[in-house]
């Protein structure tokens, strides 16, 4: 099975994009949603895709998943640059811890349910 048929993928790119639909399109603002359902699916929809692509490109195509240490990694640099580096930039971004935690729980959940060998 490849990651864009994982029902976990499906299930967290879809609400992504439903949030993401219903705020800009038709302007509704649900506060604890909006503050961190993006964030609570950021990890699994980006490790998601990024993982189905270095499965096109690898030779071992279904059997490519990513290690402990790369997940890892991954939240960090996600929780360093969107909770650290951008709010110092910009007044746009905003710290928040809360938001590092939804990255590690959908990181934890992306390495559970969707990072698979097939």
């Amino acid at each position: 099975m490849t990651v864009l048929k994982n029902p976990y993928f499906i299930i967290a790119f879809t609400l992504f994009w439903i949030n993401q639909f219903v705020e800009k399109v038709l302007g509704i603002f649900v506060p604890f949603v909006h503050a961190y359902l993006d964030d609570l699916m950021a990890m699994p929809v980006v490790l998601g895709l990024t993982l189905q692509i270095y499965r096109w490109i690898h030779p071992l195509k279904n059997r490519f998943i990513f290690t402990k240490v790369q997940v890892a990694v991954a939240w960090v640099y996600f929780s360093f640059l969107f909770e650290y580096l951008l709010p110092k930039w910009s007044e746009t971004y905003t710290a928040d811890i809360w938001d590092i935690v939804c990255y590690a729980i959908g990181s934890v959940a992306f390495y559970l349910l969707i990072n698979k060998r097939n």
